[in-house]
């Protein structure tokens, strides 16, 4: 197995050098798809970390949890036409900045109220059954949303429209940045970083973190053990909605199944780090983002083959490094 691995990576590295030579791509195009890349793996990231946390903590796979962010971007998108009506996006920078952070929560609010519902409906009651219910559960609430949001608001995309404020963006030399994806980042950066700190230096943090490693136990220590786990839909959530609000200001459009793949990449990228691993699901999910966004230029494939990339690589890791890259954060009793 281990020989098949080194003979692909060979193969992959003789097929990248080949395209390189014969396109010739300037520097600058490599600076500009890697920085796109970057953009691209912090959305991932936001929705990884939310894959991590719920399976640290249940030990089960929410692959509802691209759906919740799809009604954060939709909740954002209606947030967005609020604050148009009332002629706040066309304002003074201050009212503008003021709004997009409004049309974030309101995101964030809509996943939150979503994710605590998918908890409290679909995963409390079959949180004593074997482990594959509790993921055809996901599975089913995951096409529930979908198709409730179908045939609530139709097939017809939403479009996000942005205000002037994130238009355009600035030249590093030949490399255009623009300022979406520079707020998408530093975002992105600024929101795993305060996980991180949750998880690592608060009380809740450590009672997430007892709960993980013992349910049982946590509960006997005084801990309510409901209350931390419906916290951890809550932070999930809320980071899924942030995303989801995110990538429809990036992407421009919003729709039912708009969750769905970038949900897939985000679980694959939470694989290709170490699941339950948080700082393997920054790593990984940035990146993937690296790989999507370069991979099909290296290959010399066309882009619209990115997805096949990126599952690809999920096959990969599930076959030569199952434990992901930085390796899976379990308890020694779960494991």
């Amino acid at each position: 197995m281990r020989g098949l691995g080194l003979l692909g990576l060979a193969l992959l590295v003789w097929r990248i050098v080949t395209v390189g030579l014969a396109e010739n791509y300037p520097l600058s195009f490599w600076i500009s798809q890697a920085l796109n890349g970057l953009v691209l793996g912090g959305v991932y990231a936001l929705v990884a970390l939310g894959y991590t946390l719920i399976y640290g903590i249940l030990l089960m796979i929410n692959f509802a949890h691209g759906e919740v962010m799809m009604i954060g971007a939709f909740t954002g998108f209606f947030a967005l036409q609020f604050f148009t009506g009332l002629g706040w996006m066309e304002g003074p920078t201050t009212l503008v900045v003021l709004a997009l952070i409004l049309i974030a929560a309101a995101g964030m609010l809509g996943s939150i109220v979503t994710g605590v519902t998918l908890e409290r409906v679909a995963y409390r009651p079959l949180r004593g059954a074997p482990r594959l219910v509790p993921l055809i559960s996901a599975i089913g609430a995951s096409l529930f949303l979908q198709y409730s949001v179908l045939l609530i608001f139709g097939v017809t995309p939403r479009t996000y429209t942005k205000p002037p404020l994130l238009e355009g963006g600035f030249r590093v030399g030949d490399v255009f940045v623009p300022y979406t994806g520079v707020i998408i980042f530093v975002t992105s950066l600024l929101l795993m970083l305060a996980l991180y700190l949750i998880v690592q230096r608060t009380k809740l943090g450590k009672a997430m973190r007892a709960v993980a490693e013992d349910k049982g136990t946590a509960a006997l220590m005084g801990i309510d053990v409901d209350r931390v786990i419906v916290f951890t839909f809550i932070l999930s959530a809320a980071l899924a909605g942030a995303a989801g609000v995110m990538l429809g200001f990036h992407n421009t459009v919003v729709k039912f199944n708009s969750g769905f793949v970038p949900g897939l990449k985000a679980f694959t990228a939470a694989v290709l780090g170490g699941i339950g691993n948080i700082p393997g699901a920054m790593v990984g999910a940035l990146l993937l983002g690296l790989i999507e966004a370069l991979g099909p230029s290296a290959l010399g494939i066309p882009t619209e083959y990115k997805d096949i990339i990126a599952f690809s690589v999920l096959v990969i890791v599930l076959i030569f490094r199952p434990s992901g890259l930085l390796g899976e954060v379990v308890s020694e009793k779960k494991a």
